[in-house]
């Protein structure tokens, strides 16, 4: 039996249909990431799981008990805000406490779990300060802290590391991966950011308008893709889709049998270039991003196809140089009209 169950979840603001049916189950212990551009509904979502927003239809089950109109107080979850909404004018010890003092927890215990939420998050040494003597990146460790002397039966994450730059951000989501792993505990994470996606989760979800695409492990999800949404979705950059209309080659040169109307995706790493006239495709580059352990080459075709190689070398091409192109189309997946896929790079291996 799952342990977080959502059964038929819709929710409506007045005549907008925001979530649109969601079925979905977390196991126990699972670390499971909302992911999905801005509008498709997923931090509404969390805010539904957390009580914030009031369910329209459908059942919400945590642990075999029926919270679905229980108050957020009463849900047994504690969440982490992307603003981090820490009292300021309280120290750093006071902020994380604060919850547990309101349920008039013993102060020894309340000192207990402080110092050890503390110790994991390496903040001992901040406890006496208030917010403004803090970094971004410590301000959202108290706040993670302060859901962690809860210790509720679930962790909601809504952008947690979004107001981060990005050396923090990818610090923090060390820290938080790790955190998980120590304390295995049920997680919920909310992020527009595939990387966050692909690196934390145990399965994403990826939303679109309110419904769910698809749900898988992140390999999962890049390899088999469900259709075009999803495969351009997930993956940095995005997946090659180019209209086989474009790129006539792709049905006879690359031996795929694309239906009318359709497209054939190509992940970077499944686009090489070589020089020019040796490959099944001419191009002219028109970007190099050279970036240190990898180069990302932007390249277009006669026809106006544009494409991205990945290449884990430097390259010396510049912009303007002609090349050929060379497409492994045995990791193509390709897509009907409706974007539908109809065969996938996995099915061909």
């Amino acid at each position: 039996m799952a342990y977080l169950h959502l059964q038929g979840i819709h929710k409506s603001f007045g005549a907008v249909k925001t979530i649109k049916g969601i079925d979905l189950e977390i196991n126990q212990g699972e670390f499971v990431v909302f992911v999905g551009p801005s509008g498709c509904g997923k931090s509404t979502l969390l805010r539904l799981i957390a009580g914030l927003e009031s369910i329209s239809e459908g059942s919400l089950t945590l642990d075999g008990r029926n919270i679905t109109h229980a108050p957020s107080a009463k849900r047994d979850l504690a969440m982490v805000f992307q603003s981090y909404a820490l009292y300021p004018h309280m120290s750093v010890y006071e902020n994380m406490c604060f919850a547990l003092k309101l349920a008039k927890v013993d102060p020894a215990v309340i000192a207990q779990k402080v110092q050890r939420a503390a110790d994991i998050l390496n903040l001992t040494p901040y406890l006496q300060r208030t917010p403004k003597e803090l970094s971004g990146g410590q301000r959202q460790r108290v706040a993670i802290g302060r859901a962690i002397v809860r210790s509720p039966k679930v962790f909601l994450f809504d952008e947690p590391l979004s107001n981060l730059d990005a050396a923090l951000r990818g610090q923090t989501r060390v820290e938080i991966a790790k955190l998980h792993r120590e304390l295995g505990a049920t997680t919920i994470y909310v992020t527009h950011d595939q990387v966050e996606a692909m690196t934390l989760a145990d399965r994403v979800v990826v939303l679109r308008d309110g419904v769910i695409e698809q749900v898988g492990t992140p390999l999962e999800l890049y390899d088999r893709p469900a259709n075009q949404f999803v495969a351009q979705f997930i993956g940095t950059p995005q997946m090659n889709v180019v209209a086989a209309a474009t790129l006539p080659q792709l049905n006879g040169v690359c031996g795929l049998a694309v239906p009318t109307g359709g497209s054939v995706g190509l992940r970077p790493e499944s686009v090489s270039l070589t020089p020019a006239g040796e490959g099944q495709l001419d191009a002219r580059v028109d970007l190099v991003e050279a970036l240190g352990a990898e180069t990302l080459i932007y390249v277009s075709t006669p026809s106006g196809a544009t494409l991205v190689a990945r290449q884990n070398s430097r390259s010396a091409l510049q912009a303007g140089a002609q090349v050929g192109v060379r497409i492994a189309a045995e990791q193509a997946h390709v897509f009907d009209a409706q974007g539908r896929v109809t065969r996938t790079a996995a099915a061909a291996l």
